[in-house]
């Protein structure tokens, strides 16, 4: 089946970190392109919404962890590939009123998780805990960003997903928070500072993506979301998945990373972009896992 279809329906969010502009202009610029209304309800994170023409509310908030003069952009739930036009005019827009990012910005992908059970999470754990060097190097993360906000997934967690393999999300938080923990429900929970946050399915329904450095290139923020619900889609269709640790090797490593992507399904057109970011910081051939040896005239 094709990719796009599969992926077809799938819904999502995206939290965005800029800098530049204030949160005022910010909303203004998404204005220009969903139409509708800006208002600002204040409050503690000194919130502006546009409702759009279709109802739909975007945020601008402040984030304390990116300094002052920011506006984080958080959108409604989206509809893949619907809505994905419109997330790019919106990124357009802001970056041309002048926002920007810098090593301070994040960007956060939510994927709706409301259709997955505990032992397709525990398969997405296992693909990216598999994957994460590749993913790691492919995504240039900061050493500051892994060692705060994005920090790798546990190993304790993998080991008891494959000892236990839980069936239900109840099974699977008792794993997540090591059985010891009955404050699921809140938001800033100390667990949620991973490159793919779980905590997130029991505070708002979400797989959440932290992974990303912020970019307002349209197509890079496109990639981002293809790339997670491409995971989220693996995990929920394959009946097993295997967590053995990839090594990086760097000879091999923009092979692996292709034959990953390929694995996903993402080919043709649609995720011509995507290949291109996740492939572009890769060493090594894309066409040969060891490089062919020369031969001798």
């Amino acid at each position: 089946m094709d990719k796009i279809a599969e992926l077809s329906g799938m819904r999502f969010g995206v939290e965005i970190e800029t800098v530049g502009i204030s949160r005022k202009d910010t909303v203004s610029a998404i204005l220009m392109v969903v139409g509708g209304e800006v208002r600002h309800e204040g409050g503690s994170y000194d919130k502006w919404l546009c409702i759009g023409l279709n109802g739909k509310k975007w945020n601008t908030v402040s984030d304390a962890s990116i300094g002052k003069g920011n506006a984080e952009v958080v959108s409604p739930i989206l509809t893949y590939p619907t809505d994905m036009p419109i997330l790019q005019n919106v990124i357009r827009a802001i970056r041309k009123a002048g926002g920007k990012v810098n090593s301070s910005c994040g960007i956060h992908v939510h994927v709706d998780a409301s259709c997955l059970d505990g032992r397709q999470l525990g398969n997405l754990a296992k693909i990216v805990y598999k994957q994460e060097p590749l993913i790691l190097h492919a995504l240039q993360i900061s050493q500051s960003r892994l060692n705060s906000y994005t920090k790798p997934i546990k190993p304790s967690f993998i080991e008891n997903v494959n000892k236990y393999r839980p069936k239900s999300l109840e099974q699977l938080g008792k794993l997540w928070y090591e059985d010891n923990d009955d404050h699921h429900t809140e938001h800033y929970h100390s667990s949620r500072y991973h490159g793919v946050n779980f905590h997130s399915l029991y505070y708002r329904g979400t797989v959440e993506f932290r992974w990303f450095e912020s970019s307002l290139h349209a197509g890079k923020v496109k990639s981002y979301i293809q790339y997670c619900l491409a995971l989220v889609h693996r995990a929920q269709t394959v009946k097993f998945a295997a967590s053995k640790k990839r090594c990086f090797c760097a000879e091999s490593a923009k092979y692996d990373m292709r034959v990953h992507l390929l694995r996903l399904g993402c080919i043709g057109d649609e995720f011509k972009t995507m290949r291109h970011f996740l492939l572009e910081n890769m060493p090594g051939c894309a066409s040969y896992k060891h490089k062919p040896e020369q031969k001798v005239a």
